[in-house]
């Protein structure tokens, strides 16, 4: 995501700067646009640039900015015009982690991860203390952010899911070679009709989850613009948290004790179920999206019944096929 914004936005010498590293892997980068009092709602920011003479001078905090502590640079989104709207009045900052004022307070760790193991934690809390910025480190055009955003978390979206496709798959793999290992009751567990359910049901809801994710895809290289595919990318990312949840479950269901345990993948593949329900957006916000564009292709019935009412549609037939039905009845 933070290269696809670099190469969409980025001028040759950011390019040259962060890009390469990054496609080379020379670097890590990460997005810091989450705020202590605000995620989804950007209108809620209150980070700010301001302008001072040929430099920028970024102040406020931001909250779980994912793999900063290992970051060569940030993407910072923070406010540079609060007297327009949100959308308009934000832009992005390309900002080196050894800049002067850049302070990581504390890496959040996510759950399951200890609270005391220093080295867990990789989502940052920062606190951007006056930090001075050369005028270039702006990325794309000064009040852009949200449509860089949109890029960004667009792309991130669809990876996510892809990511799962890939975990789900494995889930079920190990699903299925423990339901053909492991007896009870006289017979495999591959034997039982619930351990089979199991295993039809991941496989039918991992195949319909892979086949749109390839959708998604194709529909983002055809159309080039993540708006015409908005409500398909929202979709996807909605279903991730579910199918993940839904089939690592039933693997660790058939792993039985084991499954639980720190001896196998699945918990730590089962805990990343509510996360993807949270990251680049929550699924309620998602579902929302997905609904607004869904009825923007509908409008309201012309009277007071609906239009596939049936007896208005048998009138409707009827007055128009009158004459035809006259002549049936008159040749009786």
């Amino acid at each position: 995501g933070n290269a696809e914004i670099i190469a969409h936005y980025g001028t040759e010498e950011q390019k040259e700067r962060y890009l390469l590293p990054l496609l080379n892997g020379e670097v890590f980068s990460s997005y810091s646009m989450t705020e202590p009092q605000g995620g989804s709602d950007p209108t809620l920011f209150t980070t700010r640039a301001r302008r001072d003479g040929d430099e920028w001078v970024l102040e406020g905090w931001k909250f779980f900015s994912s793999n900063a502590r290992t970051a060569a640079f940030l993407i910072v989104m923070a406010v540079s015009n609060p007297d327009v709207s949100a959308y308009k009045g934000m832009s992005m900052f390309l900002v080196p982690t050894d800049t002067p004022g850049v302070e990581i307070v504390r890496n959040v760790g996510l759950m399951g991860e200890s609270l005391h193991d220093e080295d867990a934690g990789m989502h940052a809390l920062i606190h951007y203390n006056e930090v001075r910025l050369p005028a270039e480190s702006l990325l794309g055009g000064e009040g852009q952010a949200f449509a860089i955003a949109q890029t960004r978390l667009g792309g991130g979206r669809i990876h996510h899911a892809m990511r799962t496709v890939g975990i789900c798959q494995k889930a079920l793999d190990m699903m299925c070679e423990r339901a053909l290992s492991r007896q009870t009751q006289g017979s495999l567990l591959a034997e039982k009709q619930s351990v089979q359910n199991y295993v039809a049901d991941s496989y039918a809801q991992l195949m319909q989850f892979r086949l749109f994710v390839l959708y998604v895809a194709w529909e983002i290289d055809e159309y080039q613009d993540y708006r015409k595919v908005r409500h398909d990318i929202a979709a996807i990312k909605v279903l991730t948290p579910q199918v993940l949840h839904d089939i690592v479950q039933r693997s660790i269901q058939v792993h039985g004790a084991l499954g639980v345990s720190n001896e196998m993948p699945l918990g730590r593949m089962w805990m990343m179920a509510p996360i993807m329900g949270l990251v680049d957006g929550p699924s309620e916000v998602h579902r929302v999206t997905v609904a607004r564009q869904v009825l923007k292709r509908y409008e309201a019935a012309p009277g007071l019944w609906p239009t596939e009412h049936l007896p208005e549609k048998i009138a409707a037939a009827r007055e128009k096929f009158a004459e035809y039905l006259e002549l049936e009845v008159a040749n009786l």
